[in-house]
């Protein structure tokens, strides 16, 4: 077979540089970099001809690496046609990718004692106190100041966070034996729910929730994350415990209603997240008054317990800051009934301000790095 022509090598070249820059949109790296461009030619006419392996048969994103495969070869100078030609990676292929992502280490936990994403654990001591709807949010305007976000829903009884998200029917995609997490709003989510039929309920003992836990912290590749927050159950249950040994660096934020009983109940979330070595970092006060007509506010359940319940948790060494009262809504309301996070709808109404506020805070806290590896080579 006669060599191909230079010119038509450099056209071929020019596509697959153009290919560099098609994302897939489940794992977040490009398609090249993943080894899903089998081959490019271009022949003499200005046709190009591309092969595509797609990870799995059916996959969810086929359509979207399809057409902007062919919007980027098309595109190419020199390029008059697109001859595009799918196919599934074998198992091996698969394998391999697997292996790629995971960086040649062999499967254990993602954000072990070394790893530089920033773990926040949101909990409560009671349920129905709006922390999985904060939780949402937090992670959406997060992602929308340019950071990469995952969320983990580890309230496995109540998960509520793909219902917040509008992604209720959503379903992860399996690569060999990872887990890619659907993506809505910049943010990375895996959820119990995206598992189990509609309308079942889960009852489960400690074991099982142990395990659930640990495989979204293993099977389930986020990549490379600046925030990981996890939504834990309300209570002092056997996944607050498990997370606590799982990942004893994770720093615990504790949300409570201004109700003096709310906030007593949510301390107690507190001091059970320190006891297995995780740093309380902050109290969030929700539902903090509804504002009238008039500019007065109207304190439905009370005020000052955000403040109470900091107060108690804080210690000399360690002051756990109020980190925001958010104010009762009916757009927060109903943003998380329709799966669109008020952050993103309504970014002026108060409570996305004050969420606003607390992601601020958490994004420029400062990082110690006293102990940990960085990964780098002094040969």
């Amino acid at each position: 077979m006669p060599a191909p022509h230079p010119r038509e090598a450099e056209v071929a070249n020019a596509v697959f540089l153009a290919l560099q820059r098609v994302i897939d949109p489940e794992i977040r790296r490009p398609i090249t970099e993943l080894d899903m461009i089998d081959g490019v030619s271009v022949d003499d006419a200005g046709m190009a001809s591309v092969s595509l392996k797609l990870t799995i048969v059916g996959c969810p994103a086929a359509d979207t690496i399809e057409r902007d495969v062919r919007a980027a070869v098309t595109t190419t100078p020199g390029v008059t046609g697109v001859d595009l030609d799918i196919s599934v990676m074998t198992k091996q292929e698969r394998d391999a990718l697997t292996a790629k992502l995971r960086g040649g280490r062999p499967k254990t936990l993602q954000f072990g004692p070394d790893s530089l994403t920033r773990i926040y654990a949101i909990t409560s001591g009671k349920g129905g106190v709006g922390k999985s709807t904060v939780t949402a949010n937090l992670a959406v305007v997060m992602a929308q100041s340019g950071l990469r976000v995952g969320i983990v829903d580890a309230d496995v009884f109540g998960f509520s966070i793909p219902g917040l998200l509008g992604i209720a029917d959503a379903k992860p995609t399996q690569v060999g034996e990872m887990i890619l997490p659907p993506v809505v709003f910049g943010v990375k989510v895996i959820s119990i729910g995206m598992f189990v039929e509609e309308r079942t309920a889960v009852s489960w003992r400690g074991p099982m929730l142990h395990r659930t836990i640990q495989q979204f912290l293993t099977d389930v590749y986020f990549g490379d994350l600046d925030v990981l927050l996890i939504d834990l159950p309300p209570g002092t249950g056997d996944i607050a415990i498990s997370l606590g040994q799982l990942l004893p660096q994770a720093e615990v934020i504790v949300v409570t209603t201004p109700q003096a009983a709310a906030a007593e109940v949510a301390e107690r979330s507190g001091l059970v997240a320190r006891q297995t070595g995780q740093a309380v970092i902050g109290v969030i006060e929700n539902m903090a008054g509804l504002v009238q007509a008039d500019g007065s506010t109207l304190e439905l359940f009370g005020s000052g317990g955000g403040a109470d319940a900091a107060s108690r948790l804080s210690t000399p060494e360690q002051p756990v800051p109020l980190l925001a009262s958010i104010p009762l809504s009916v757009r927060l309301r109903e943003g998380g009934d329709a799966g669109l996070p008020v952050v993103g709808s309504d970014p002026d109404d108060p409570a996305a301000l004050a969420i606003a506020q607390v992601a601020t805070f958490l994004s420029q806290r400062p990082r110690g790095l006293a102990g940990r590896k960085l990964g780098l080579d002094v040969n």
